[in-house]
Order: C-alpha cells, then sequence, then structure tokens
C-alpha cells in the first residue's frame, strides 16, 4: 500500500490520517510537525520530524507521497508549502469511497474529499483543495487551488471560485457567479452576484463584513 507522510499533526492532520486508514487508501507512515517532538507518537502515528526535513526524508525513500494537513487559518502556509514542494514530492489525492465524482471532472493533486460530497460533470478542482462533508460542485464549475468548502456548502453550475477562498458550511453561492482571491463566506451566506474585493462576506444576500 502506498505510505502516505502527512504536514501538520493537528485536527485536519489527523482527520486526513483517519480516513486514508479507514477508508484503505493509503498506509500513515508519520506526521511532520514543527511543534512536535521527533520520534514520538500523536494518536499512535509517528512524528517523522520538522517540516524541513520533508525533502530529505522523501529522498532517503521514508515515505511515497504526501498531503498539507494545515487548516484553512493558516491558508497562506498551505499555499507556501505546495508551491515549495510540488514536482519535488508527489502530492497525494484522497477522495473518500462515499462521495460521487463524475468521470468527466477533473481533481488536481493533493486534494481532500470527504465524505458525502458530489462533483459534478465538468466541474474542476485545483490543487490542495478540500471539500468537507456534504460539499456539492454543481457542473462547469471551477474551483482553483487551495479553496476550502465547509460541510454542506453548494455551489451551483458554471461559477468560478479562485485560489484561497473559503466556503462557509451551509453556503450557497447560485450559478454563473465569479468568486475572486482570498475571499471568505461565513456560514449561511447566500451569494447572487460576483464578489470581488478580498474580505469576509455574511447574509441573505451576501455583503462585505470585514476587508482583508
Amino acid at each position: 500500500m502506498t505510505r502516505l507522510a502527512i504536514i501538520g499533526s493537528g485536527d485536519l492532520g489527523q482527520h486526513i490520517a483517519h480516513h486514508a486508514v479507514q477508508d484503505e487508501k493509503y498506509k500513515v507512515v508519520g506526521f511532520f510537525d514543527d511543534y512536535e517532538v521527533k520520534g514520538t507518537l500523536k494518536n499512535q502515528i509517528l512524528i517523522l520530524g520538522a517540516i524541513a526535513e520533508v525533502e530529505d526524508m522523501f529522498r532517503k525513500g521514508d515515505f511515497d507521497c504526501l498531503m498539507i494537513g494545515i487548516g484553512y487559518k493558516h491558508i497562506k502556509v498551505r499555499r507556501e508549502l505546495y508551491e515549495k514542494l510540488s514536482g519535488k514530492i508527489p502530492f497525494a489525492t484522497l477522495i473518500h469511497s462515499s462521495s460521487y465524482i463524475d468521470s468527466s471532472a477533473e481533481i488536481g493533486e493533493g486534494c481532500f474529499i470527504l465524505p458525502g460530497c458530489t462533483v459534478d460533470k465538468h466541474v474542476k478542482i485545483g490543487a490542495n483543495v478540500l471539500l468537507n462533508v456534504g460539499a456539492v460542485v454543481s457542473h462547469d464549475t471551477q474551483v482553483d487551488n487551495h479553496c476550502f468548502l465547509s460541510p454542506s456548502s453548494s455551489i451551483a453550475g458554471k461559477a468560478h471560485i479562485k485560489e484561497c477562498c473559503i466556503i462557509g458550511i451551509n453556503s450557497t453561492i447560485i450559478d454563473n457567479i465569479t468568486i475572486e482571491p482570498f475571499i471568505q463566506i461565513a456560514g449561511g451566506t447566500v451569494v447572487i452576484e460576483n464578489l470581488t474585493i478580498s474580505g469576509m462576506y455574511a447574509g441573505v444576500p451576501a455583503k462585505l463584513k470585514k476587508r482583508f
């Protein structure tokens, strides 16, 4: 079985490890984490070392592929790590067996798609994207690199979510909408027009609440 290492041993890293094992996709060999002690165990999984050791340990053959388990609160760090390591180390893609992925959809490397998601026809999902439980991405929509879709978020057809966006729980984005980079949509928000200013949006319909 392919050996998976995960950057970050916090909540998201543990979540990736759980589904990788429970869904029998990968063998998790350990975490890279700057805030844990190398050689110790965290929830019975080995701390392999600091993030600076990733490339060297890959060259030594200690693991086969990598995922980034750093959450949305550090989305710029996620992007930086992916861009630094992409092309040097293979990134795993973890798609839960209960999710529906249309045969025409494209899923980038490093993605984590949790149980019960739907990815419809001709959807394009970029690299290092997370779709949380029950997220729906409808036909002909594009979700760019490093985005997070929260549980039960729904994106209608022909939308474009640009990089490093966070789509909140139970939020709805209607069809033909474009959302520019580094926009966060709060839970329960309904987006009915293009969002162009980086910041936090909330409400029905969505209104800019805070600029980033």
